[in-house]
């Protein structure tokens, strides 16, 4: 089978499908406005794709038990990061903050108290991530925490295609079969791999730019002067 035909056959019956068949369930609010803007497809070049570079702070790694507590993010377009399209929010949640993740996320509880509701914050992030590819490092904590919450917000988790920064890293060390500490993957330790400079770490929306910068240089490794399809970073 052609590759054109396999991403398309993928597109059919995977992303697309699944956000179409979401739709239909969808609530009327922030999640059906998500759900109606198609999915940028497989076939398209990642400079013509808007993406955006998500990160959360999270009182834990558990999306059942903690909850999100901060949210940053912002847009890659034309193989640029949009600074002007930062954005980042601390969240208001229940219960005390653990003393220890204060010291790592720099976020106090009085901070935290003047916080913005969870359902206004993830509505400002479905808003500006319809139509878009979501960016994460380790993505696993944006999709389970996301998932979550729109569950808790609107009774369904929606469905959203991410690239993974970490996955690239891993996928091309592992394709080299050459072992590798797994502590390469961090996003400090590859953004030093490439050169990048120092960030402050654990800020939602820094982590976010931190991410996006990444994938710029990744990509641009991966496309060798060629056009780099979005269906190479999924």
């Amino acid at each position: 089978m052609a590759i054109d035909n396999y991403w398309f056959l993928y597109w059919c019956f995977g992303y697309e499908a699944k956000r179409k068949r979401l739709l239909k369930k969808a609530p009327a609010g922030p999640l059906r406005d998500f759900l109606s803007t198609p999915f940028p497809k497989l076939s398209h070049n990642l400079a013509d794709v808007s993406v955006l570079s998500v990160d959360f702070e999270t009182t834990g790694l558990n999306a059942k038990k903690d909850q999100l507590l901060s949210v940053g993010f912002v847009e890659c377009q034309n193989n640029q990061v949009k600074l002007s399209s930062c954005y980042h929010q601390v969240i208001k949640t229940k219960g005390q903050l653990n003393a220890d993740n204060v010291v790592i996320h720099q976020i106090t509880d009085q901070q935290k108290n003047l916080g913005q509701m969870l359902r206004q914050v993830v509505e400002n992030l479905l808003n500006a991530l319809a139509g878009k590819v979501m960016l994460a490092h380790f993505s696993a904590i944006e999709r389970q925490f996301l998932n979550q919450a729109c569950i808790e917000l609107y009774g369904m988790a929606p469905v959203f295609p991410i690239i993974d920064t970490l996955a690239i890293a891993k996928r091309r060390r592992d394709k080299q079969d050459i072992p590798y500490d797994p502590s390469q993957l961090r996003l400090s330790n590859l953004r030093n791999h490439y050169n990048l400079p120092k960030h402050f770490s654990h800020n939602a929306l820094n982590d976010a730019i931190a991410t996006a910068e990444l994938l710029m240089v990744q990509a641009n490794e991966l496309s060798q002067g060629n056009n780099l399809r979005l269906a190479q970073l999924l």
